[in-house]
């Protein structure tokens, strides 16, 4: 098959090989399952991976942080403090992080999907327990292509209403003998969806593998190199009126939460004071900058009746993650009597009103307290191996599958994390700028906008990681089928050991930032880290996850399946700078706080017949978790990092269905949850729902496909849900349609353009505060606005 063929090629392929012992028809394991195939990929046009990650039943997403460092969970466990903790994001069936949540490292910064991409595999549920360590909710596999069709194609895409030009390619094909070959990637740049005033993508990557096929196996070798820069937004201030139950939200004037940012050329360059002593300055507009290569290899042949197959990749990544983190934003003379006493007033800090007072009239009259976030990773590097063996005996009529296997990871941790904050004015369109704050006696209070060198909370946020986590994990399953029925059951032993040294502020003290030879106030203000002053990591720390399963093909279109499962996730980075750990010694004193666990019980019917595909799944999940959370203080109204140790329920249903009938087809999925806080460190948020959690999640895309033509629609949506787990503040569910359509003009020629968003609907993925401010502001993290963009694509 060439690459136009398989471009017009629908793959009805419903076989599932993630999360499991070994590839099986969907009806015929025990297991939630779903897989988006390329070709809707590339209809859909995803401006991210969380987008595309918004499309898989049971998947919550929280989209708004851009191309990276978004937040996902599954099935109502709990999002504490984003990232990804239970869900693991692989990459051809290897993490691309061991933790899907160290601090400002989330597994979205370092993968990205283009032409490399054959499909997106997923697995929900409590058989990724004892597949994949550290992955107790799922897993999220993105799966490359590797040659099996012939030729490649490249697309041009432009954006129509916003800056971005971006080149896809690939190539694959038969090198004879039983070789073949795949290559890849993608380059862009640009301003993006949201306005910045400066270029703030920019970058690509480039993928490849080879393989050989023999009889009974095959050996491949493959390899990515990613370079690239992209910004990250945190939050917008909107304006609220009306009750905590009854908001209503509008733009401030001069910003649009829709397609704008605070980000801004003007803002002053980043200074932080890093754990060496020595000043940390850079350029705010290089962003979030990302370096990943890798090489691996996978490997499956057999020996006699047993087959092996192991899977290795040793992945160089590192970042140098700079964010800009709007804390909080209120009128300006709010902000101005809250920081600089009665009388105090802004002035314009940089661009062509430097040195005039600020002008709350001609604008929205807003000022913002933001802060950096700088983090320098040179050394995320990952190294995983996953062997397995697995036999098939013939025994009492049935087929008895065994698997047994060996995990090995080492993940290592190296990360310099500062912070300084300042305060800016509210203006899109990449025209902010910071401001300077003066007493009523004319005392300046900042300094080139900047209003301390640190966080804007307590101390204790700076920190210095230099820690290596090894994972072991021993893993076995049994599977038994005969007839109608399969009973199954698999265990994993986890050992996570961690070594290393951590520091972290404890205070701060007066240090010349900017070098001028004069200590300004907040050169009085500097966090600090004590230079050699080290805190030990040595602890080891294990436990056991298991599944066990029952699935009953009642008829050949038909069929049901149950499931229990108690999986764990290693704590991590979560109980550094706690007392769970000793100061003296690293060692762990409280063993309880070493992992997380999540038990669930699933039930499930499935139906496939005629092109007709329907599925649900009725869950129940039960969730420890010891973590962090940024919260802001109701009283100084700014972001703290704060230590939970919580437990939480959740029960609901789930649903997926399909339907193809000539050149009509209709995808569809809900997921109904009710979520509460059964356990907490505050008694008053026991009987709560986890904040940003919707009762509903769903999705609907419908598509008309002939030889000439194809256009459709994605439709996504959540009902509301509270801002914070005080539940006060109500936030609106929200729907967001996308358009698609491609023609054909020719052989081998695809046009095609795409809108998400297409009703510009305001989407707010979160909110900072907990109930409606006395300002009458809030910090939200909205998705994009309307975005449309036109690809020309030619295949050879």
């Amino acid at each position: 098959m060439t690459a136009w063929e398989a471009s017009r090629t629908v793959d009805d392929g419903d076989m599932v090989t993630t999360g499991v012992a070994r590839g099986r028809d969907r009806l015929n394991s025990a297991t939630s399952t779903s897989a988006i195939k390329e070709n809707v990929i590339i209809r859909l046009a995803p401006r991210s991976m969380a987008e595309l990650f918004r499309n898989i039943p049971g998947i919550r997403v929280e989209a708004a942080a851009g191309e990276a460092q978004n937040n996902y969970t599954v099935r109502g466990l709990p999002m504490v403090n984003g990232a990804s903790k239970y869900i693991q994001i692989q990459e051809d069936g290897l993490p691309v992080m061991e933790f899907g949540d160290l601090m400002r490292l989330t597994p979205d910064l370092f993968v990205r999907a283009d032409f490399n991409v054959g499909q997106v595999e997923s697995i929900r549920g409590g058989s990724a327990s004892t597949f994949a360590s550290n992955a107790p909710g799922g897993v999220i596999n993105l799966i490359s292509k590797t040659g099996e069709v012939e030729g490649g194609s490249v697309m041009a895409t432009v954006g129509v209403d916003f800056e971005s030009y971006r080149t896809d390619f690939d190539y694959g094909g038969s090198l004879g003998n039983g070789w073949r070959f795949h290559v890849g990637g993608f380059y862009r740049e640009g301003e993006g969806i949201r306005e910045t005033g400066f270029n703030a993508s920019r970058g690509g990557q480039v993928k490849m593998n080879v393989t050989k096929q023999f009889d009974g196996g095959y050996i491949r070798v493959y390899a990515k190199v990613l370079d690239d820069r992209v910004p990250t937004f945190t939050g917008t201030p909107l304006l609220v009126t009306g009750t905590n139950d009854d908001p209503s939200f509008a733009d401030p004037r001069g910003i649009n939460s829709r397609t704008d940012s605070l980000l801004s050329p003007t803002l002053p360059v980043v200074l932080t004071l890093g754990s060496s002593g020595d000043v940390r300055r850079r350029n705010f507009n290089n962003g979030v900058e990302v370096q990943a290569k890798s090489l691996g290899f996978d490997a499956q042949f057999g020996l006699g009746e047993w087959s092996v197959t192991n899977r290795f990749r040793y992945a160089d990544q590192s970042t140098r993650n700079t964010t800009l983190v709007v804390s909080s934003a209120a009128p300006a003379g709010q902000f101005a009597t809250r920081f600089g006493g009665a009388g105090a007033n802004y002035r314009y800090a940089a661009g062509p009103r430097a040195g005039q007072l600020f002008d709350a009239a001609g604008g929205n009259g807003l000022a913002a307290l933001a802060f950096y976030s700088d983090n320098e990773a040179p050394d995320v590097s990952n190294m995983t191996n996953d062997l397995r063996i697995s036999r098939v005996w013939n025994i009492g009529g049935g087929d008895l599958t065994t698997t047994a296997g060996l995990y090995r990871s080492n993940q290592k941790f190296v990360s310099d994390i500062g912070f300084a904050t300042f305060f800016q004015d509210v203006v899109g369109g990449g025209q902010a700028v910071p401001l300077n704050l003066t007493t009523a006696a004319g005392v300046p209070v900042t300094d080139a906008g900047y209003r301390n060198f640190g966080g804007p909370g307590a101390a204790g946020n700076i920190r210095n990681n230099d820690v290596t986590y090894q994972t072991t994990a021993p893993f076995a399953s049994v599977n038994f089928a005969k007839g109608k029925i399969a009973v199954g059951g698999s265990v994993r032993w986890d050992n996570s050991r961690a070594t290393g040294n951590i520091m972290n502020d404890s205070g701060v003290r007066s240090f010349d930032m900017n070098g001028d030879g004069v200590i300004s106030a907040p050169e009085t203000l500097v966090s600090f880290v004590p230079v050699g002053v080290t805190q030990p990591v040595n602890y080891s720390h294990d436990y056991v996850s298991y599944s066990a399963s029952v699935n009953y093909r009642i008829a050949e279109p038909f069929a049901m399946f149950a499931r229990y499962s108690l999986g764990g996730r290693a704590a991590a980075d979560k109980i550094l700078f706690t007392a769970a750990l000793s100061p003296t010694t690293g060692a762990l004193v409280n063993s309880g706080a070493g992992d997380d666990s999540v038990r669930q019980a699933e039930i499930g019917l499935k139906f496939r017949k005629d092109g007709l595909v329907l599925n649900l799944t009725g869950f129940h999940a039960k969730t420890d978790d010891t973590n962090s959370q940024i919260l802001t203080n109701p009283v100084t109204g700014q972001l703290e990092l704060n230590s939970v140790t919580r437990a939480y329920t959740a029960y609901g249903l789930e649903f997926e269905g399909g339907f193809r009938r000539g050149p009509f087809s209709i995808t569809a999925h809900a997921t109904y949850t009710e979520a509460e806080i059964s356990s907490a460190e505050n008694p008053a948020l026991e009987g709560n729902i986890p904040r940003n959690q919707p009762k509903l999640l769903f999705g609907l895309t419908p598509q008309f496909d002939t030889d000439t033509f194809t256009v459709g629609a994605n439709i996504i949506g959540v009902t509301d849900s509270f801002s914070q787990d005080v539940n006060l503040l109500r936030m609106p569910g929200y729907t967001t349609v996308g358009l698609f359509a491609q023609v054909r003009p020719m052989e081998r020629v695809e046009l095609s353009i795409n809108a998400n968003n297409v009703l510009n609907e305001r989407a707010i993925a979160g909110i900072s505060e907990g109930s409606v401010p006395a300002s009458g502001v809030v910090m939200a993290r909205p998705l994009y606005g309307r975005s449309v963009s036109a690809s020309a694509r030619f295949f050879f």
